[in-house]
């Protein structure tokens, strides 16, 4: 059988002073009809370089094929025209980005969004036109799709912007589908819907699929074929079942062990103290005002929520997107205020704003977010913002520069990364410089609100590993924010699981993740990312594991 896609020995260029010359090296890759090649390999690795070229989307003459061919229906794509590329593109050749609210015009509804495509390639009357699209909306299993065709991009949840994005890459069905990193940012069991939605289709349809990520949760998931990249080079190719259970090359078996493991965390016994952190029947509400032609909103983010944390304690906050974790964690820190309910912190009662909190408690509750980069300041050095707390607080400069430095050292950087600028650092490493900044204020309560969820799993696993290390060199208690429950087994002592605003489960990491005794709980175990099929009875915490 003729492969869909044929691509050899392709060398892709970089611009004049990157990190290396090649972006791609020598990469070659066939993909077969019905059948899903996954590419993985760690940010940098070229795998979204091949992903581009394959579509034509290279920022040519920057970075431009140097070498090889794609040869897709018989034809090299390197050597097409650009009017023919618009043929193609959209038409036989699909794509689903990373980011879908980045890929959606966000002052566009969803129905003119998707009708472009056909426009763009086979214009239909606007009442057939009209009807394609919730025909395209209806497979990808949206709800009421004529009131999702109608909304704007920012009225959806991620899940459902992702669902959108593949209607629209499939609704000319493309004979080759690309998904670039389409689950990354997504909750577990939107992932699983996702990954599944993508299965059925391609099945019912006989597509190509060429899968990019870095998750090999996901490549057990989805794949048929797989092939690893590293820095620019192909290192390892085969079927998936090969791959997954006998790697062969080094840097396969690496990325398969830096997998959160899923294995519940044993905690020490706790001492007999008075709780560091008490919340009592926390309220919030989010209310969006109605309009003329518009009803107003009303979103309980947390209903009457209860719990207690203890000194040197790490409790988990699981649930998907929109379940109210993250903000619990803002009301904590005093970034949101709460509408009702009370909060004492080692014996003080907090205020619901972070204005009205007094000297003492001041930043003694400190928050790690889930992008590093939106949170530091572009145009201030890394020392500058390490330092700008502690010399808030009445210390003197050369005290926070020397406390700066020592601090970079703590978390895996040199000191004099104080004086670049956050662009000049990767992912992993801006992360780290965000748990220095809230070391830097020696805080007793670190609030992580998804640190680790648009990490590579290596850089993943290594920042994890710091967390870890500073919460027992700091004796920090930690609220550690996740959608993963591999990451919360393998982090926490206790597991809080919250849906729709509310904790329907708490307990023992081992307990919540051996018998779990919501609904609810059981379904997230069941939609983490796994190498095996997990036994008949869905309690058990292998479900949740990997190896």
């Amino acid at each position: 059988m003729n492969p869909i896609l044929d691509i050899q020995a392709l060398s892709i260029r970089l611009p004049d002073g990157a990190d290396r010359v090649l972006a791609v090296e020598a990469a070659s890759l066939t993909i077969e009809a019905g059948r899903t090649l996954c590419v993985v390999g760690e940010s940098g690795s070229g795998k979204s370089m091949i992903a581009n070229a394959v579509i034509g989307l290279l920022p040519r003459p920057q970075v431009a094929p140097v070498a090889g061919r794609i040869t897709f229906g018989g034809r090299d794509l390197l050597a097409l025209p650009e009017r023919d590329w618009r043929m193609l593109r959209g038409r036989r050749i699909g794509m689903i980005f990373q980011e879908p609210m980045t890929s959606l015009n966000p002052v566009m509804r969803i129905g003119e969004q998707i009708g472009e495509v056909l426009d763009a390639h086979r214009p239909l009357p606007r009442a057939e036109r009209h009807q394609r699209v919730l025909a395209a909306l209806r497979d990808v299993g949206l709800p009421d799709p004529a009131q999702i065709a109608n909304s704007f991009p920012f009225r959806l949840s991620g899940g459902q912007r992702q669902r959108v994005m593949i209607a629209a890459a499939l609704i000319l069905e493309p004979t080759l589908l690309i998904a670039d990193e389409p689950t990354t940012a997504l909750d577990v069991t939107t992932q699983a819907q996702i990954l599944a939605l993508i299965r059925d289709l391609q099945t019912q349809r006989g597509m190509a699929v060429l899968f990019i990520t870095h998750d090999f949760g996901v490549v057990a998931q989805i794949a048929d074929d797989v092939a690893v990249m590293q820095t620019g080079r192909i290192v390892e190719t085969g079927p998936a079942a090969q791959v997954l259970r006998a790697p062969r090359h080094s840097y396969t078996r690496r990325l398969i062990e830096a997998i959160p493991h899923g294995s519940a965390r044993v905690g020490a016994a706790a001492a007999a103290k008075p709780p560091l952190l008490e919340v009592q029947a926390l309220v919030k509400t989010y209310r969006s005002g109605a309009g003329l032609l518009r009803r107003g909103r009303t979103v309980a983010a947390a209903r009457d929520l209860s719990f207690t944390l203890d000194p040197g304690e790490t409790l988990g906050l699981v649930g998907e997107s929109g379940s109210g974790k993250s903000t619990v964690g803002r009301c904590i820190a005093g970034l949101l205020p709460f509408d009702s309910g009370t909060m004492c912190f080692d014996g003080q009662p907090l205020a619901p704003e972070l204005k009205h909190r007094g000297p003492a408690l001041r930043g003694r509750i400190q928050m790690v977010f889930q992008d590093p980069y939106a949170s530091l300041n572009p145009r201030h050095t890394v020392g500058s913002a390490i330092a700008a707390g502690p010399i808030a607080q009445g210390r003197s400069r050369p005290e926070a520069q020397a406390l700066t430095a020592e601090l970079l050292q703590k978390v895996g950087l040199q000191p004099d990364a104080a004086g670049r600028y956050p662009h000049e650092f990767s992912g992993g490493q801006r992360q780290r410089i965000c748990i220095a900044r809230a070391l830097a204020m020696r805080p007793q309560l670190l609030v992580a609100d998804e640190p680790v969820s648009a990490l590579d799993v290596s850089v993943q696993a290594q920042v994890l590993e710091l967390f870890d290390q500073v919460r027992r060199e700091f004796g920090l208690a930690m609220l550690f924010v996740t959608h993963d429950l591999r990451v919360a087994a393998q982090m926490c002592d206790r597991i809080a699981v919250m849906q729709r605003g509310a904790i329907v489960e708490i307990g023992a990491t081992a307990q919540v993740l051996q018998a779990p005794r919501h609904p609810y709980t059981r379904e997230l175990i069941m939609a983490a990312p796994r190498f095996h099929e997990p036994p008949a009875d869905a309690s058990c915490i292998a479900a949740v594991q990997l190896a």
